[in-house]
């Protein structure tokens, strides 16, 4: 007896959608057009108007019809002669490099050690997490609090405080590192919680039967845990990236980033609403930063659409 042919693959799913009414329709149709619709607004619109200004010259008043096309020339002046670039693009890939180093692997540790249920793991982890809900520009007045030269917490544990003294957000050669050190406090108790909800998923009985077959602590991690935390190894890549090259708030409240606490996105905020008011010229360098952004955002869209096909 011949079964029925197969149906075709988007048949059951038109099916269900003509069983939806109209109004739950016009709901499932406000529910993803008013997302999108500001995403579009707030994110693409302002995003595409970056990179089509950054070859004008437009001081933001007046009308459009008052802009200026100067083409690369905004590009040619930020790599040639603009001296707060270089140190600005040392800076955030400084940034980046400290926050591959230090809070990934360190976050990873602490997960490791808090998902063995350890004693009182909650508290821990409470701890831990708590610097996450602080925002950057809070974190900046706590770093002059701490890196104070006479006052601060560091010069007065060291003994700099009444003689020899340190001025670490003075100094332009020590201020980034000095800034960095509270920034991987924050950035630490994120990683770990990401990488908790990874280690949440691995299934305990692969940890067992690699125990059964001889393996150690680190072998099972390395063997087993570590393949399992991709999707998640990739989700740090990104949250990593993000985080270090939007890095602001913190340097700004300490000196405005300026005299060695240079960035991209403070660049991009004073020329963009500073006194000078170069809009051309502040996408440009938005421009920049987007593109380094994009050099490790569109690896990870791609291994994820990638994935989704395969599923």
């Amino acid at each position: 007896m011949r079964g029925r042919p197969p149906k075709a693959a988007g048949g059951g799913r038109r099916g269900r959608l003509r069983q939806l009414t109209a109004r739950d329709r016009f709901t499932l149709t406000l529910m993803a057009g008013i997302p999108t619709l500001i995403t579009v607004a707030f994110v693409w619109v302002p995003a595409v108007a970056s990179v089509v200004l950054s070859f004008s010259s437009w001081s933001g008043y007046g009308d459009f019809s008052t802009i200026q096309w100067v083409g690369l020339e905004n590009y040619r002046n930020i790599f040639t002669i603009y001296p707060e670039f270089q140190p600005a693009i040392e800076h955030n890939l400084a940034w980046l490099a400290v926050f591959f180093c230090v809070p990934a692997p360190l976050g990873l540790f602490l997960a490791v050690q808090l998902d063995k249920q350890i004693r009182f793991s909650r508290i821990y982890q409470s701890i831990l997490f708590l610097p996450v809900v602080l925002s950057l520009a809070l974190i900046g007045f706590m770093t002059e609090l701490i890196f104070s030269p006479t006052q601060g917490l560091v010069n007065n544990l060291t003994g700099h405080a009444d003689h020899h003294v340190i001025d670490w957000l003075g100094d332009p050669h020590l201020n980034i590192w000095a800034v960095m050190v509270m920034a991987c406090w924050r950035q630490t108790g994120y990683v770990m919680v990401l990488f908790l909800a990874g280690l949440k998923s691995v299934d305990p009985s692969q940890k067992e039967a690699a125990a059964l077959d001889g393996a150690g602590g680190w072998q099972t991690f390395r063997h087993v845990v570590w393949p399992a935390l991709r999707p998640i190894n990739v989700v740090v890549l990104v949250v990593t990236v993000i985080e270090s090259l939007r890095a602001f708030d913190i340097v700004y409240v300490i000196n405005k980033g300026t005299d060695g606490l240079e960035l991209l996105s403070v660049l991009v905020t004073d020329n963009i609403i500073g006194e000078a008011s170069r809009i051309g010229f502040g996408s440009a360098l938005a421009t920049i930063l987007l593109v380094i952004s994009l050099v490790f955002i569109v690896p990870y869209l791609i291994s994820m659409f990638r994935k989704d096909e395969r599923a």
